[in-house]
């Protein structure tokens, strides 16, 4: 499995390094972690690996460090984010998808970076499902994936104002019969899955806008006919206030917070982020690079070893025989 490690300024190192210290997880995967090399050095559980750099890496054996990066000290200090810093975290993404497009690594997980401080670097960077999207040309949609609610998001990271123009019938009803294709080996047979409106009530058959009646439903109806098992579209807030008994199994929403705000709410240490539509498996903890723990010995690792299982289950589910 292919770790990049997020900003090395953030807590990715250190929940990175706990979560693989752990025996369930060395137990579920064999680690390839693409960071700065003085920085892993910190921690014992890395001193035992072997060694390779983007160029030497080649099919692994066992626990391997590839050291992309070498960073003075002064970039590399908890809590303090560097421009060398913003640009080496992007390095360490680029490096583990490059590792995933020539089959080195099966799976990808991805430690949190700063969009701020990889733009700070003069790269544009709006998240990694995009970056993931375009470096293997496929269309992708970003599920969080926790133990009471799975919720897909129609739409990443775009402004409120730009929805109406970026939701189509199109696109809606290709998202449903990707989260229905993806989630089926999950569940064992064709998901249930709920769609949310656009706008509140679900836009009250028209009074709060047009969304619902113009693209939502069409796109529910179209995803129908081709035998996806999508409902709605629904309220947000009814859907979500008994988390306990939501009759589906996912949710498409149809903007970032619309989605991620009851998933993180409902159980944030446990969710995970999985890009869904690419060859390979990617997750990703639930939160963010966390500049004001890092270095403290405060952070949890929960979810990095939910993120790291998660992808390690999904890539087995891949290698099992179909039926």
């Amino acid at each position: 499995m292919g770790i990049s490690l997020g900003d090395v300024s953030g807590i990715g190192p250190e929940v990175t390094a706990a979560a693989l210290a752990l025996p369930r997880v060395r137990r579920a995967l064999v680690p390839v972690v693409f960071g700065d090399g003085p920085t892993l050095e910190r921690f014992p559980v890395f001193r035992r690996y072997a060694r390779a750099t983007p160029e030497t890496l080649a099919p692994v054996t066992g626990p391997t460090l590839c050291a992309v990066t070498a960073l003075a000290e002064k970039d590399r200090r908890p809590g303090k984010p560097s421009r060398a810093g913003g640009r080496a975290q992007y390095a360490y993404v680029t490096a583990a998808i490059e590792a995933a497009r020539a089959g080195l690594v099966e799976a990808l997980c991805t430690a949190p970076v700063s969009k701020e401080q990889i733009s700070r670097a003069g790269i544009p960077f709006m998240g990694h499902t995009e970056v993931l999207a375009e470096a293997f040309g496929v269309e992708v949609l970003m599920l969080m994936d926790g133990p009471r609610v799975r919720v897909a998001l129609a739409t990443n990271h775009v402004p409120i104002s730009a929805l109406p123009r970026l939701l189509t019938v199109d696109k809606l009803a290709e998202q449903l019969a990707l989260l229905s294709r993806e989630l089926k080996p999950v569940v064992g047979r064709r998901p249930r899955i709920a769609v949310l409106g656009l706008n509140p009530h679900a836009g009250e058959g028209g009074l709060l806008g047009r969304e619902e009646v113009e693209i939502i439903t069409p796109a529910i109806r179209k995803a129908r006919a081709a035998r996806v098992d999508a409902h709605g579209p629904l309220p947000a807030d009814g859907l979500f206030a008994r988390p306990g008994d939501i009759p589906y199994d996912a949710v498409l929403a149809m903007y970032h917070d619309q989605g991620l705000i009851p998933a993180k709410a409902l159980d944030f240490e446990r969710t995970v982020n999985v890009t869904l539509g690419l060859p390979v498996p990617r997750t990703s903890p639930d939160h963010g690079t966390a500049y004001a723990l890092a270095g403290t010995g405060k952070a949890s690792c929960v979810p990095m070893v939910e993120a790291l299982l998660k992808a390690a289950a999904l890539a087995r589910a891949r290698r099992a025989p179909a039926g």
